[in-house]
């Protein structure tokens, strides 16, 4: 007969040399790592009483506080921050050991093609694809960053993501995030022209980015909040995310822009003009689809790729780009445009 603990129970005392049950050390770096059960709570989808119940387990069978309760959250003991750095350690090896399980499995090859908005395209997506290509790297991704939709039905692609909800009934259509969109200025715009100081301020005296191409709402923003009859105020137009990126980013206007924009395209300032709006971010695919390994992979790996529990910018509530730094827990975001002027500096010199 196994024992208790080897039969899923966690509440006897830990075994010397046995590894402690991962379930209780995920939810221990989840508190550790936003704070508050209320905040590690909300992102495993769990109540904060279950958590608290959960780490008395993982203290108990140590015999030792990992951790103290305050009205404003946790505070690791000395010894929860060893616990803390093993944990590191033990879900690094949980992740190898799911880079291993999929290579062990049979080789998915062929092509995917993978639709997607230019700007979720250029700056979300492709440095993402690259580690599902590490683990499924005999499949070709075909992927296309356009703006407006693509026809799923007609095979333009296999898997398609956009900000429009799809319309016909025959596909299958899964709300997958949101956009939040707020205006942006660089401080290369600030030392030259100001901060605006409200709308009133920006119609007059400010001058404008905006982006106009389909599924966005770049002019319909612009025309309800900041348009007017002087000529110049637009500074420039475009139709491509890339573009309007860049040209925010280097100075020639105030533009709308997602709010994760700054953790990957340098210091943008966030505007607080209460000019916000959101933008759904839908998954579509053809109902055949997920019979079909390679495009299972892709569509479970895009699911993935925007889960706010984990990048908290795509929530359906409103996270103010100021406090993602310490709301986002992941990977360290890829830094588009910094790479980008390390290597034209490294270049000119």
């Amino acid at each position: 007969m196994h024992s208790g603990e080897r039969r899923g129970a966690h509440n006897g005392a830990h075994m010397p040399g046995r590894m402690a049950n991962w379930d209780l050390v995920r939810i221990f770096l989840a508190v550790a790592r936003t704070g508050s059960f209320r905040a590690a709570a909300a992102q495993l989808n769990m109540s904060a009483n279950f958590l608290s119940k959960r780490i008395s387990v993982l203290e108990n069978a140590y015999k030792t506080p990992l951790m103290t309760r305050h009205v404003d959250g946790i505070r690791l003991t000395p010894e929860g921050e060893a616990v803390l750095d093993a944990a590191k350690r033990m879900e690094e090896a949980s992740f190898g050991l799911d880079r291993a399980l999929s290579r062990a499995t049979p080789a998915l090859t062929g092509e995917v093609r993978l639709a997607v908005t230019e700007g979720l395209g250029t700056f979300w997506l492709a440095p993402r694809l690259v580690e599902f290509q590490r683990v499924y790297s005999g499949l070709l991704v075909d992927l296309k960053c356009e703006m407006r939709s693509a026809d799923v039905l007609r095979l333009e692609a296999d898997v398609a993501v956009q900000l429009e909800e799809p319309a016909n009934p025959n596909l299958k259509r899964v709300k997958i995030g949101r956009l939040h969109i707020m205006p942006f200025v660089s401080p290369s715009y600030v030392e030259i022209y100001g901060m605006p100081t409200d709308l009133k301020d920006l119609q007059q005296n400010h001058r404008m980015v905006i982006q106009d191409a389909e599924q966005t709402k770049g002019r319909e923003m612009y025309e309800r909040h900041a348009a007017r009859e002087q000529l110049g105020f637009v500074a420039m137009r475009n139709n491509v995310s890339s573009a309007h990126v860049w040209a925010v980013s280097k100075g020639a206007g105030i533009g709308w822009l997602p709010t994760y924009i700054p953790a990957i395209a340098g210091p943008l300032i966030p505007l607080d003009l209460g000019v916000q709006f959101p933008l759904d971010i839908w998954l579509t695919y053809h109902p055949d689809a997920k019979r079909i390994p390679r495009v299972k992979q892709l569509i479970d790996w895009t699911i993935q790729a925007f889960d706010g529990r984990k990048y908290p910018w795509f929530r359906d509530e409103f996270v103010h780009p100021n406090d993602l730094q310490k709301t986002y827990k992941g990977e360290p975001l890829v830094n588009l445009f910094a790479g980008f002027m390390k290597e034209s500096r490294s270049k000119i010199g």
